[in-house]
């Protein structure tokens, strides 16, 4: 208390201030403390609540030091100074005195300031009284209140390890969110161990911070002394309570983390579906024991925990499952086409309207065909789910033995389509068919509502092929609209055909047009070479992101090491018509002599003679001749005889004065090689002599 000491001046008349008896009514005790003198008069109430007898207290307030700690009194000098300074008319607070017994009581003080006409102070006025029940009841409510903050703060950490937890598809994902510093460690956790239950032991698949791996631990059985295993067999959760606990249950593990300095812990089974999946283990180091509160709060962490697994541990069930239907559905592998370079790429959806199935209608094949043809196809089934997985597959099959029957490229189209719309589906699926004839880079291609081909030139422009289309297979059945007009384009040796499906092309709030010349521009700019450019537009994808998969397949046209035609005639030979069979007979003379293979005349004519009369004599219709000439890997020429009939020919043995019969030996004997190639409604028997280099 401030000690000014006694003073000379004289006493105020009205001084000491007689208490009110309500004051006393009420257990408060009062004081006059008069600024001149320095004398502190307290009346016999507040005697008692300073714990002082009468003749222990002198109305000077050094005396009341022992009662009032040191720390304390200068607090209370400190505030009633300041409260004299600014010109303050009152002030109050709490202060703590020590009882007679030793004892701190809480009290309270509030003092009214009395000032002369000059506002200098001369008195204070004022009351103590005991403040113990008070301040219990302060310190209860504030002990309440950092209870419930603790409490609401483990409720955040639950509410933002949940939310955190839905965004989490994997199990590694769940995995992280655990061991974030804004996870768990929030919950005063030092370290973390997480083991999935698997053929009935448990294996370790999370353990944290690094260095506190227990070592035979990463696959331990269910009934062994650990208390992950306990918490699995029982079903119940375990709180250890000390390092004396931890020791006495669990003797065998305990030796092995006393370098973590733990104080407690808390292991919980992970229960999804009334089976337990797994267990997680919450190491301390700065606490001990769990309150109810704490145990309510992580047994409910552990539910959310053991449901974010399961549903991760199922989509990767379901992920597996997908990639492997997928990779059944597309081709194992890419034939190797003479005369070409070909890169094929697939990439599945990853964003969130995949609704986590990594599996799609997205394919791509590519078909050899006889006379040095391919064939390439691209399509996009519609949906995203094992359903357009598995009509893709059927899809791909059929197409596949269209274009290898020999039909034209429209005709495919059509008829996949219709094989759509009699399958027991609701799906429709675009695609574009391209037949290249890598001998003379002639393209037909055929689209069916899917977008543009692209075609980098050799010397790296890029430009779009618009192709006039169809509707997508299934619909164009269905509205009875199977014409398919057929475009043409040409491949130069060096250029390279590019097809896709939209997941390439297509982006959120962007046109159509502006993603094709975005594409347009990045083949441009990248590789010449085909799988370092499909590895490149993969990387553009997996950038972007997205919803839909994505389809790729680059076609190069080689040229210096492809099958040339080194000359090509044409016959259309009618039946009952010898004027027909004669000229193609002439035909064939003439240009053999023409293109240098004079020496092996008599034989091709001879084998094509009999080709075109077989055809003429087992058909209804006429044969179509075609004779070319095939460099490459040797120079070869090619006689082909196509005709209506899906009839194979026949051996037959003829008799020794038999007529018949020995036309296919003579085809046998005559060529180098020879065979029989589906054509659409009928077949092309063909057959190949090599023939010198032209000098």
């Amino acid at each position: 208390m401030v000690d000014r000491g006694a003073s000379a001046l004289s006493l105020p008349d009205d001084w000491p201030a007689h208490p009110d008896p309500i004051l006393a009514l009420n257990r408060m005790g009062s004081f006059d403390w008069d600024l001149d003198s320095g004398l502190f008069h307290m009346d016999a109430q507040a005697h008692e609540v300073f714990d002082l007898r009468p003749d222990e207290y002198d109305d000077n307030p050094v005396s009341l030091a022992v009662r009032v700690p040191t720390a304390e009194a200068h607090r209370l000098d400190a505030l009633v100074a300041q409260a004299i300074k600014d010109g303050s008319e009152n002030y109050g607070t709490y202060f703590r005195l020590r009882c007679r017994d030793g004892s701190l009581r809480w009290t309270h003080t509030q003092g009214y300031i009395r000032r002369d006409e000059t506002g200098r102070p001369r008195r204070i006025i004022g009351i103590v009284r005991d403040a113990t029940q008070e301040m219990g009841e302060l310190e209860a409510r504030r002990e309440q209140a950092a209870q419930d903050e603790a409490r609401r703060r483990q409720t955040n950490v639950v509410q933002l390890t949940t939310a955190a937890l839905a965004h989490a598809r994997t199990v590694q994902d769940v995995i992280d969110v655990l061991k974030d510093t804004h996870g768990l460690t929030h919950l005063g956790a030092t370290s973390l161990v997480m083991g999935l239950v698997e053929a009935g032991r448990i294996r370790l698949i999370a353990e944290g911070p690094a260095g506190s791996f227990v070592p035979g631990t990463d696959i331990t059985r269910i009934d062994e002394p650990y208390p992950m295993s306990e918490a699995v067999r029982t079903l119940t959760p375990r709180f250890i309570e000390s390092p004396e606990e931890f020791a006495e249950r669990y003797p065998v593990l305990w030796p092995h983390i006393t370098g973590l300095n733990i104080t407690s812990a808390a292991y919980l089974p992970l229960i999804a579906e009334a089976r337990p999946i797994g267990a997680m283990g919450l190491l301390y180091s700065d606490r001990y024991g769990f309150t109810p509160e704490d145990r309510n709060v992580l047994i409910a962490l552990g539910s959310s925990i053991a449901q974010s697994l399961q549903r991760a541990m199922l989509y990767e069930q379901e992920k597996d499952l997908a990639t492997g239907l997928q990779q059944a559905m597309l081709p194992r592998t890419i034939p190797s086409v003479p005369g070409s370079d070909v890169a094929v790429r697939y990439r599945a959806a990853t964003g969130e309207g995949s609704l986590g199935r990594d599996i799609g209608g997205d394919w791509y094949d590519l078909i050899p065909l006889p006379g040095g043809r391919v064939g390439a196809v691209i399509g996009d089934v519609q949906g995203h789910d094992t359903h357009a997985a598995a009509v893709m597959g059927q899809l791909r099959i059929v197409l596949r033995a269209y274009a290898a029957e020999g039909h034209t490229p429209a005709t495919v189209m059509a008829r996949a389509s219709v094989f759509l719309h009699e399958l027991d589906t609701d799906r429709f699926a675009t695609c574009l068919y391209a037949e290249a004839d890598l001998a003379t880079g002639v393209v037909q291609v055929v689209r069916a509502g899917h977008i543009d081909p692209l075609v980098r030139q050799a010397e790296g422009s890029c430009r779009r092929v618009t192709v006039d289309g169809g509707l997508p297979l299934g619909l164009s059945a269905e509205f009875g609209q199977l014409d398919y007009p057929v475009g043409t384009v040409e491949l130069d040796p060096g250029d390279t055909l590019l097809l896709c499906t939209d997941g390439l092309v297509e982006q959120p709030g962007a046109d159509l047009d502006d993603g094709m010349q975005t594409l347009t521009t990045v083949v441009a700019a990248g590789p010449a070479d085909v799988w370092e450019l499909a590895d490149r537009l993969i990387e553009v994808a997996e950038e972007r992101g997205g919803d839909d998969d994505v389809a790729l397949l680059l076609l190069r046209r080689r040229g210096l090491d492809a099958p040339q035609t080194g000359g090509r005639l044409q016959q259309h030979v009618a039946p009952g018509d010898p004027e027909a069979l004669t000229q193609a007979r002439h035909m064939i003379r003439a240009a053999v002599g023409a293109w240098g293979a004079r020496e092996r005349s008599d034989e091709i004519e001879l084998v094509a003679d009999e080709l075109i009369t077989n055809a003429l004599m087992h058909t209804e219709g006429s044969a179509i001749v075609t004779l070319r000439v095939l460099t490459g890997s040797g120079r070869r020429m090619r006689v082909e005889v196509e005709d209506s009939s899906s009839a194979l020919p026949r051996r037959r043995e003829a008799g020794e004065s038999g007529v018949s019969g020995r036309g296919l030996l003579l085809v046998d004997l005559l060529s180098d090689v020879w065979g029989v190639e589906a054509r659409g409604g009928g077949k092309c028997v063909w057959c190949e002599f090599a023939v010198p280099e032209r000098s």
